[in-house]
């Protein structure tokens, strides 16, 4: 019979228990797993450091979801790792794909909250955009799903659970290093990351380990409105690609497009992008609004604002909803926009929004999810899914 554990036995583990109640390993470290091993059973530093790889190698390389199939962990460590703690997933409880082949999956955490999650696939490759934060504080006025007031931030473990659920749905345990279609991350769900970095930067360095989920850097991009003090230390600690919600070239119009901009304006956001350690250009998105900004003086002044950085803009057609205080630019003045941004020197795609006849554009789903349930439209994404960005 497996033995229960004392919880003051064992150190203490980050963020909210699993599905199924019980306290998730998804979300730790090899370092944190063996801290755990170490205090289940006597053992050697040395097998408890073995355990931990193999353990470890369960989780993020094979995707295990039971104990049980850990089958080069001793039976009695497979127990008692069974009766305390967990490898569920969230539950998905919608799901859907478009007709481009895009997947979006609703998931519920053990506490009843959702977020969503977006599967943008390619030819040859494929990039997910998950969420950090079930809600958002930014309240940038041409979002599409209304307002959320942020309920919480997710922890690591739910973070990186998305990247498992992900490769659950397409099949692809174990890591495999050539063929996959998940190749990417795009950090650019529900929430602001850098409000909640460290979880943020948990799961991306689990999502980065070679020996298990092995994404390369270079195919992660983080999207932020801009906060400054933690776009340093994520260049720092990170190194992942950048992308930067701008809209505007103005600060007055930036304030209330991107009401951040009033603790951090355009300059000193652009300063801290100078010194961003890019190992590939920075992505600068522009939701293109209709009079608003995108004329030829506004391209103008962004390519001076862009002076001296390595730089992208990533032109977003804005998607008109429901109530609305904007409109789309037409083609012609996006392309006008865009010829002016590209002869400076500064690539400029118009991205084209995948997935709008299941609505993953702009997180509609869970929008939906709340109105069965007779509760106010809620849910505010960030513009990365409607972008359709792969880097």
């Amino acid at each position: 019979m497996p033995v229960r554990i004392d919880p003051t036995a064992i150190p203490t583990l980050p963020g909210p228990l699993a599905a199924d109640g019980k306290p998730s390993l998804i979300g730790l470290d090899g370092e944190a797993l063996a801290e755990l091993l170490g205090a289940l059973e006597p053992a050697t530093p040395r097998q408890v450091a073995m355990r931990a790889r193999q353990l470890f190698h369960w989780i993020y390389h094979q995707g295990a979801t039971d104990f049980s199939l850990m089958s080069t962990l001793p039976k009695g460590l497979r127990e008692r790792l069974a009766a305390d703690f967990s490898v569920a997933r969230p539950t998905v409880t919608a799901q859907q794909t478009a007709a481009d082949g895009t997947r979006k999956w609703l998931l519920r955490f053990f506490d009843g909250q959702e977020v969503e999650s977006v599967f943008i696939p390619e030819e040859d490759r494929g990039a997910l955009c998950v969420s950090t934060q079930v809600g958002c504080t930014l309240s940038c006025s041409f979002c599409h799903t209304g307002t959320m007031p942020l309920v919480r931030n997710l922890g690591a473990a739910e973070i990186t659970a998305q990247m498992l659920v992900a490769r659950d749905a397409l099949g692809e345990w174990p890591t495999a290093k050539q063929g996959r279609l998940f190749t990417n991350i795009v950090v650019m769900g529900m929430g602001e990351p850098l409000f909640n970095y460290d979880n943020t930067a948990a799961a991306l360095g689990l999502a980065m380990d070679e020996t298990g989920l092995a994404l390369s850097r270079r195919r992660i991009t983080l999207s932020t409105s801009g906060v400054v003090p933690k776009i340093e230390q994520c260049g720092r600690e990170l190194g992942v690609g950048l992308a930067i919600s701008l809209h505007a070239v103005r600060d007055e119009l930036r304030d209330e497009l991107v009401p951040l901009n009033r603790k951090w304006n355009i300059e000193t956001l652009l300063d801290a992008c100078r010194r961003y350690p890019a190992r590939r250009p920075i992505t600068f998105e522009y939701v293109m609004l209709a009079g608003v900004n995108d004329s030829d003086a506004e391209a103008r002044e962004l390519v001076r604002l862009l002076d001296g950085i390595q730089a992208k803009v990533n032109l977003i057609p804005f998607n008109p909803w429901p109530g609305a205080p904007y409109a789309c630019s037409s083609n012609n003045r996006i392309r006008a926009f865009a010829a002016i941004v590209e002869a400076a020197g500064y690539a400029s795609p118009v991205r084209t929004p995948r997935g709008r006849d299941i609505l993953a554009a702009c997180g509609q789903l869970k929008t939906a999810s709340e109105r069965r349930r007779r509760e106010p439209a809620t849910g505010r994404e960030r513009l990365g899914a409607a972008a359709g960005l792969v880097g």
